[in-house]
């Protein structure tokens, strides 16, 4: 059957479709699964029995078992009747408890392997018993049962019952009669609390009466007529105890001082290891009937004598720990280098300065000398005046001059580049650079002046000797700062006068210490 339904329904989340839906012409047709069939309301599906149709594949050695949507086929049980196949073992039905037997009312159903038995059901009360008429006649317990009655009692039957009555016996005072009620035996008074023995005395038992006596610990007093307290401690002076006797009633007790625990004996005191309770913030060190704390290198000891503050060796040092900068931490302290340019040492003390322009951390063009200084570097461009040749990368050479220009003649003949790194910290005054003719000759006077970048008077210069010069510097320079001065030497060698010029970069970089 298929059921058409609107095209405002269509097959939008299967429609109005229990299983299986499809558009036909604008509308939605609904079908079922195989194994299924589609119900008269044209949307429901219900499962097939295909047991039930035929319609299974079965074999005549197999059984039909029908399964929701399907079906399996099972191999006939070869076990005989009032049995079942259960993990390949015919195991006996039993018919009473799955009610497939077929015993009437006024009977039970009692299971037989393979089959079951019908009795009739018992209509006599608990004491009494059905005889071969169908009367219930009492039942003689005291006769039928092998031990009605434990020892010491006779058995007297009671219609549908019995009784167990106690044998009679007399006996004396301290006794009672045994369990099987034949003889008579002694009362223990002391077990059985009848005594009269007070408090701090010990029953003692005794064949038809008893004995009390004082306990351990006790003496009796004659005048108050019972038992009182030993003081042993008073009694046995320092004999007792190793430390410490305390009275207790009928005994004594040990006790030990601070710093002390009781030992095993109960009467010696052994010394107390108080570390083991971790009484100390850091270090612990047991001794005799005490204890000592320590602090760990790095922390000094409180004056609770338990805890420990952390020294800060960075304020306290009367040194210097750092070469830049002490950070403390807890126990110890660390050195630190500052954020850029500098990296530390193996030492861990001092701070090693990073070549940027070896490690190629810097950001110099490629027609620019990267020069390095203490904590950085400098990007450095060389190039020569005009009427001079490169000869090397830190030197320039005068073309030659025309015949007669005296202009020309009185430029310098060679120009040199030279850079110096100092530190602020540089004792004052310091000779920084030296400038002479090589190779000298016999007979050479020079004479050097800083013509252009000592405008602060910061440099001076000195004559060493006729052929050596040197620049200082000579005053102190404060902060970081950096310098170009231009150093001409005039040579004077056989009757000519020639001139050189040294440019030279003076760095001064931040002091470490």
């Amino acid at each position: 059957m298929w059921l058409s339904v609107g095209l405002n329904f269509h097959c939008v989340c299967n429609g109005p479709c229990m299983q299986q839906c499809s558009e036909v012409g604008g509308h939605a047709r609904c079908s079922c699964f195989p194994g299924f069939f589609l119900k008269a309301d044209g949307h429901s599906c219900e499962d097939e029995n295909e047991c039930v149709t035929n319609s299974h594949i079965c074999q005549n050695s197999e059984r039909c078992v029908n399964t929701l949507g399907s079906f399996v086929c099972e191999r006939k049980s070869p076990c005989p009747v009032g049995y079942q196949l259960r993990n390949e073992v015919c195991e006996d039905i039993d018919e009473c408890v799955v009610r497939s037997h077929n015993c009437d009312r006024g009977f039970e159903c009692q299971n037989t392997e393979g089959s079951f038995l019908c009795k009739p059901k018992q209509t006599c009360l608990t004491g009494f018993t059905q005889d071969s008429h169908g009367n219930c006649i009492d039942v003689n317990e005291c006769s039928t049962l092998l031990e009605p009655c434990s020892a010491g009692f006779n058995c007297i039957n009671n219609v549908g019952s019995y009784t167990c009555q106690r044998k009679a016996i007399m006996c004396s005072q301290g006794y009672h009669s045994s369990p099987d009620g034949t003889h008579c035996i002694d009362l223990d008074e002391c077990l059985t609390g009848v005594h009269g023995c007070d408090e701090g005395q010990v029953c003692y038992n005794l064949p038809g009466s008893f004995r009390c006596d004082c306990q351990t610990g006790y003496q009796y007093d004659a005048t108050r007529q019972r038992c009182s307290d030993v003081n042993e401690c008073w009694l046995y002076p320092g004999r007792l105890c190793a430390q410490k006797c305390e009275n207790t009633p009928g005994s004594y007790q040990c006790s030990c001082t601070a710093g002390f625990s009781l030992a095993f004996d109960g009467k010696n005191c052994e010394d107390m290891n108080e570390c083991d309770s971790s009484p100390c913030d850091q270090e612990c060190a047991n001794i005799y009937g005490s204890y000592q704390c320590y602090c760990r290198q790095g922390f000094y000891l409180k004056e609770d004598g338990h805890s420990c503050g952390d020294i800060d060796e960075c304020s306290q040092s009367i040194g210097n720990l750092c070469a830049f900068k002490c950070v403390n931490v807890p126990g110890s302290y660390q050195c630190a280098c500052p954020p850029k340019g500098f990296t530390m040492s193996t030492n861990g003390r001092t701070c090693r300065d990073i070549d940027e322009c070896a490690t190629g951390g810097h950001n110099c063009s490629s027609s620019q000398s990267c020069y390095n200084v203490q904590g950085s570097y400098k990007c450095l461009s060389f190039s020569c005046p005009l009427n001079y040749r490169k000869v090397s990368d830190m030197r320039c050479e005068r073309s030659s001059c025309p015949a007669h220009s005296l202009d020309c003649q009185s430029t310098p003949l060679r120009i040199t580049y030279h850079q110096l790194s100092f530190q602020t910290n540089i004792i004052i005054p310091a000779q920084i650079f030296r400038i002479g003719p090589s190779p000298a000759h016999s007979g050479d006077n020079i004479a050097i002046s800083i013509i252009r970048g000592n405008e602060e008077n910061y440099f001076s210069t000195r004559k060493l000797n006729s052929f050596m010069g040197a620049v200082y510097l000579q005053r102190q320079v404060r902060e970081p700062r950096d310098f170009l001065i231009d150093v001409e030497m005039k040579l004077l060698r056989q009757g000519a006068l020639t001139s050189f010029l040294a440019r030279i970069y003076v760095f001064i970089t931040a002091n470490m210490l």
